[in-house]
């Protein structure tokens, strides 16, 4: 057998193998397509809801002013006293979309009082002390997600001592409450789903007071005697229930 012939045997052959697998491949079954994987779901966060009940404290720093005057005697007089103030507060707040709206009552006790002292045009010496303040207010405000930003006003009341020393050195006093009214401002943060912290202003005007001393020499001394005074407040409240 001549070399030709041999190669031209070998080609018949391996193409009858290749026809061979060709078809048997033909015959195989198609596999099945992969199982489409499920996308990741992520849940978004839950917004933070004012809504509720609260109730908390605070520590901060009262400044008033007081002016006197005297429309018979023409004596007056101003002076400012600053001092320690803490407290409690109790509100509530319903939320509606961004608007948060709220009431509150809170009670500030000054600690040793907010004490001035001053001497009038004639020589007679003045003092007030305020001993505690309290506010019933209705809040208004913006919520972004747990950062609150809001105002409130209301009503305020104030025990005052007010006391008199005249030229002689004999003395008279007197204790009462103020009613006036407050504005005030504030941010308020929530820590978790119930602790939120604080900070807030606050001011308090009394308006006009008329006193009326008496001494056993200056039998009658009428006074017209203001007060006001702002407050600087940090505090942490319990909001109950959920976010």
């Amino acid at each position: 057998m001549t070399l030709r012939a041999l190669a031209g045997g070998f080609a018949a052959a391996a193409g009858t193998v290749l026809s061979i697998f060709s078809a048997a491949a033909a015959d195989l079954p198609v596999p099945p397509a992969p199982a489409p994987t499920a996308p990741v779901a992520y849940a978004p966060a839950a917004v933070y809801s004012w809504t509720g009940l609260y109730i908390g404290g605070h520590v901060g720093a009262g400044f008033a002013s007081s002016s006197w005057s005297d429309p018979l005697s023409g004596g007056n007089n101003s002076f400012n006293s600053s001092g320690f103030l803490g407290g409690g507060q109790v509100g509530a707040n319903y939320q509606l979309n961004m608007l948060v709206l709220g009431v509150e009552g809170d009670f500030s006790w000054t600690g040793l009082g907010l004490k001035g002292q001053g001497t009038d045009s004639i020589g007679n010496t003045i003092n007030s002390t305020t001993n505690w303040t309290s506010t019933v207010t209705g809040r208004v405000g913006a919520a972004f997600d747990r950062l609150l930003i809001y105002g409130k006003g209301g009503v305020a009341f104030a025990q005052d001592n007010s006391g008199f020393t005249d030229v002689f050195g004999n003395n008279a006093s007197t204790t009462f409450m103020r009613t006036g009214w407050t504005v005030g401002a504030g941010l308020e943060y929530a820590l978790t789903n119930n602790w939120t912290v604080r900070i807030e202003y606050d001011y308090l005007g009394f308006g006009s007071q008329s006193l009326n001393f008496a001494t056993a020499t200056t039998p009658s001394y009428t006074s017209n005697a203001n007060l006001d005074i702002q407050e600087i407040k940090a505090g942490i409240n319990f909001k109950f229930g959920g976010p």
